[in-house]
């Protein structure tokens, strides 16, 4: 794929213009924005917190070198 030079950018950045016009331009930005945010909440909404991960593998870990007489393992 070819590079694209300063000139090319401003003639795609002319056409945009033409197409959308200025009034929906920063509509559009904003649009585009929000998408992206709420992609990035969606995406930390589906991963857990390290901090509880830690917390209940290091309880673990200090059961099975106390030998805990609740473990039936």
């Amino acid at each position: 794929m070819p590079n694209l030079g300063p000139v090319e950018i401003i003639a795609i950045l002319v056409i945009v213009f033409l197409l959308f016009g200025a009034t929906r331009l920063p509509k559009l930005g904003k649009s585009m924005g929000q998408s992206i945010r709420g992609f990035k909440q969606g995406l930390e909404e589906g991963t857990p917190p390290d901090d509880d991960d830690e917390k209940s593998a290091k309880s673990d870990a200090a059961k099975l070198e106390k030998g805990d007489p609740t473990d039936k393992s």
